[in-house]
């Protein structure tokens, strides 16, 4: 079975958008947890132009409250970030290469070329006690450069897959993310994912076997806002269970 964790930046982000604590984020993540998912995951940025710092605290704390559910905190590892991420203590920090002014994450990590900062940064969230991600791109022969670094999983970057899925380069496609996924089970490293998925594409992705856990945010909300929370929410968590659910696609 694969764990859903929703990624709440874009409730934040409508939040922000009036300068209001409506909607309150916390109460959104309250009802996800009440409906059966056990992952949040939130992805600060410098500016706080969705996630804010005060939300990592409000969301941690919150959460201490549910022992089966997990807070995943994405991010750039600057020393700021590590520090948040110290405070917080999440379940899990997914390392990600993203420039500041970046828009959203459009790719992994080159392992190799950052292996002092990467191998820094794993060791510091071990001694924290934080399980340690690193978002990678589909390339089944650097899957032994994470190795090196110590990570404990690779999130594989899934914009790829979704934006062929469907066309003809589809399979193509979908076999460097298999083969990516089996090379990283074999040598001991867990594997998640995330970007771009939804309910369209997600149930073909949990083909790959022994995927842990997807995040997925824009899409879900997006689908909240033409569907409703609750049916949405019972998609996912049937896909992510491996069962069949009615469709609702838009």
């Amino acid at each position: 079975m694969t764990s859903l964790s929703v990624n709440v930046n874009k409730i934040a982000l409508l939040r922000n958008s009036r300068g209001r604590d409506f909607p309150k984020l916390v109460n959104f993540v309250e009802r996800l947890v009440n409906l059966g998912v056990k992952g949040i995951t939130v992805h600060p940025r410098p500016d706080e132009r969705h996630i804010t710092r005060q939300d990592v605290t409000d969301i941690s704390v919150f959460l201490k409250l549910y022992s089966d559910v997990e807070f995943n905190i994405e991010g750039y590892p600057s020393e700021e970030f590590m520090a948040l991420v110290s405070q917080a203590s999440p379940a899990q920090c997914t390392l990600v290469p993203d420039d500041p002014r970046q828009l959203t994450s459009d790719h992994g990590w080159d392992v190799a070329g950052n292996k002092k900062l990467l191998k820094d940064r794993v060791q510091r969230l071990k001694d924290i006690g934080v399980r340690s991600s690193l978002f990678f791109d589909p390339v089944p022969e650097r899957v032994a450069e994470v190795v090196s670094v110590g990570a404990d999983r690779i999130e594989l970057y899934t914009e790829e897959y979704a934006s062929h899925f469907g066309l003809e380069s589809d399979q193509r496609i979908f076999e460097k993310y298999e083969a990516t996924a089996a090379m990283a089970t074999s040598l001991g490293i867990g594997v998640n994912a995330g970007h771009d998925l939804d309910l369209h594409n997600l149930r073909r992705f949990l083909d790959i076997p022994d995927i842990l856990e997807v995040s997925i945010g824009h899409a879900l909300v997006v689908e909240c806002l033409l569907q409703g929370l609750e049916p949405v929410i019972e998609q996912y968590l049937a896909i992510t269970a491996g069962q069949e659910s009615e469709s609702h696609y838009y």
